[in-house]
């Protein structure tokens, strides 16, 4: 990208990611001397109409939503620069490597700091799926989970970023649906463009797999499209059966909730309730 001044107030230092017309970019605010995150939506060859949509509902999205673990909206505007035109969304910017880049770098996590950022990352989900109408993020992965350096006996807080495939039920269009979300992370569900909040439980407990065994959960053996992971790990029976409640392929057989998920998770025995009977709500 040519250009470093964006809307007459917006410094580009560096691009971070780049895919198919859209661009993620990190910028200085002039007015407040604040680093911000813009992603951009520009009009090019490769360009779909698709994408404005999701992107317009992530902006609308981030507009309703405020937790400390979420970034924050600050400002949208249309891009109307002599080599580029299209939309941007600007957001507080998070100074923190994603779960992806820790495991990458060499990291390992302890059963405790698997189930902290378990936790932590259910009191964000608790928090969007308790919205009105719901809010399903739809790509919960490793990369788009930002984890701060931890303090003391702390695994360091999350943060849920990329709401670009943000789904709810004020945008439910019964004609059409859009298959969003990253391979190995989806629920079998999502293939089909119908997502319920516990389909984020399902990509959670992907997420967290990918913690315990290092291996992307395309690359692990299925039974039944159930992921095989035990092997794979030294976690105990009681956070192995958690995390396989979470990656249920039937939407039923998974937790009701992120509630319920976290309940189980501090409280072993409250797994042996009974599986949920009640249908969630379906978004597409």
């Amino acid at each position: 990208m040519e250009i470093s001044i964006l809307n007459d107030r917006y410094e580009i230092n560096q691009q971070l990611s780049r895919k198919a017309g859209r661009q993620t970019l990190l910028a200085l605010d002039r007015e407040t001397g604040e680093q911000v995150v813009i992603k951009l939506l520009t009009f090019s060859s490769e360009f779909e109409w698709e994408s404005l949509k999701l992107f317009e509902r992530e902006t609308q999205t981030l507009k309703t939503l405020s937790h400390p673990t979420i970034p924050k909206y600050l400002n949208s505007f249309e891009l109307n620069e002599e080599d580029t035109k299209g939309f941007a969304l600007v957001q507080t910017y998070i100074a923190a490597p994603s779960l992806e880049s820790h495991i990458k770098s060499g990291r390992t996590f302890s059963e405790v700091e698997i189930k902290q950022i378990a936790e932590s990352l259910l009191e964000t989900l608790i928090y969007l799926h308790t919205q009105h109408p719901p809010v399903i993020h739809r790509d919960i992965k490793p990369s788009n989970v930002l984890l701060v350096n931890r303090s003391g006996n702390y695994v360091g807080q999350t943060y849920l970023v990329d709401f670009g495939a943000v789904q709810t039920a004020a945008f439910k269009n019964s004609d059409s649906f859009t298959v969003v979300g990253t391979y190995g992370y989806m629920p079998p569900e999502q293939f089909s463009g119908r997502t319920t909040p516990v389909s984020d439980l399902y990509s959670l407990g992907a997420t967290l797999i990918y913690l315990v065994t290092g291996q992307h959960p395309a690359n692990l053996m299925t039974d039944d499209l159930q992921l095989e992971f035990g092997q794979s790990t030294t976690l105990s029976p009681e956070l192995t059966r958690w995390l396989q409640r979470l990656v249920q392929p039937t939407p039923s057989q998974r937790f009701a909730n992120a509630s319920e998920a976290l309940e189980a998770l501090k409280n072993p025995q409250v797994q042996e309730l009974e599986l949920p009977q009640s249908n969630p709500l379906v978004v597409r």
